[in-house]
């Protein structure tokens, strides 16, 4: 019998760059815990069917409320993403929120796809209305989320929609420049934005992006009046391949040209960028007064709900 000897340098070493992020993601997870956890939850304000409701739970998560109907964009409700903790209590729980409608996913990235947390909605709209809530997600994403219980699943690609909620709200899946692998390996899976809108009220969740010509577009097509932007995770400068700066965010706003509100998002939640935790607010609004928009630029708290 022949035998095949295997050789293996007792030498050999991971790659730099796989050391360099491990190394990094070992020191931002232990950074993440020396803080003690801030903020508080607190119920959200419930709105009438001709008013817009926006609620920040926190990061990207929120609470929508337009055309009477309460959707949840990206909901993360955890204390922590694997090993990496949350900064910030959610600005609501699980057990506080009305029944859900639809659940909007922009990727399949665990800060904005949370299993754990996409359980909890299910079970609690079970529990108060005895059906669950649909979800949305792009092209790719749907298998993620095949076996939560979710009552309908629909996948949508750049510009396609959907109506939901007894087509009462329609939904349009919006361009990004971002990614949307869950692990590695796993790049067919899209990503994007949204825009909702039911009647003359619409609102526009960007999902997690950098600064690109699309928003331009976005505009000229949907018209959004409330966008919801993100502001975080932009230093050191490579990360804004895939993430705006507060200054490109607030652009990315002007680029829109039909909102007249912008409330900013994914920051001050998790610590995903080197830039201080309490950065991101202080340079956007910075940048709003310098050109003259400050008064439609609103920083909410989490559990603040915006009512227009």
């Amino acid at each position: 019998m022949m035998q095949t000897v295997i050789q293996v340098s007792v030498n050999a070493r991971p790659h730099p760059s796989i050391t360099r992020k491990l190394r990094q993601l070992y020191r931002v997870t232990r950074e993440s815990y020396r803080a003690p956890l801030q903020g508080a939850s607190q119920a959200p304000v419930l709105t009438q069917a001709n008013a817009v409701g926006v609620t920040w739970i926190g990061h990207s998560s929120f609470l929508l409320q337009l055309g009477g109907k309460r959707i949840l964009v990206d909901p993360v409700f955890a204390s922590a993403l694997i090993l990496l903790r949350r900064q910030r209590r959610p600005g609501l729980l699980v057990p506080q929120l009305p029944a859900i409608n639809t659940v909007l996913l922009t990727h399949a990235h665990m800060d904005h796809l949370h299993v754990r947390s996409l359980k909890q909605i299910i079970r609690h709209t079970r529990g108060l209305t005895g059906k669950a809530p649909q979800v949305i997600v792009p092209t790719g994403v749907g298998d993620l989320v095949a076996r939560l219980g979710f009552s309908h699943i629909r996948e949508l690609r750049w510009w396609e929609h959907a109506t939901v909620a007894d087509d009462q709200v329609e939904i349009t899946m919006t361009p990004a420049r971002h990614w949307g692998a869950r692990l590695f390996r796993d790049t067919h899976r899209m990503f994007g934005g949204y825009v909702l809108r039911s009647g003359a009220q619409s609102v526009y969740h960007s999902g997690d992006t950098a600064y690109f010509n699309g928003f331009q577009e976005i505009g000229e097509r949907l018209q959004p009046r409330i966008a919801l932007l993100p502001i975080g995770a932009y230093f050191p400068d490579s990360y804004r391949a895939v993430h705006t700066s507060p200054e490109e965010a607030l652009q990315a706003y002007l680029d829109l040209r039909t909102a007249h509100t912008m409330v900013p998002m994914h920051f001050g939640t998790f610590p995903l960028g080197r830039e201080p935790m309490t950065e991101p607010p202080i340079r956007l609004m910075a940048a709003a007064r310098e050109a003259g928009i400050a008064d439609q630029v609103r920083v909410l708290t989490e559990g603040e709900t915006l009512v227009l």
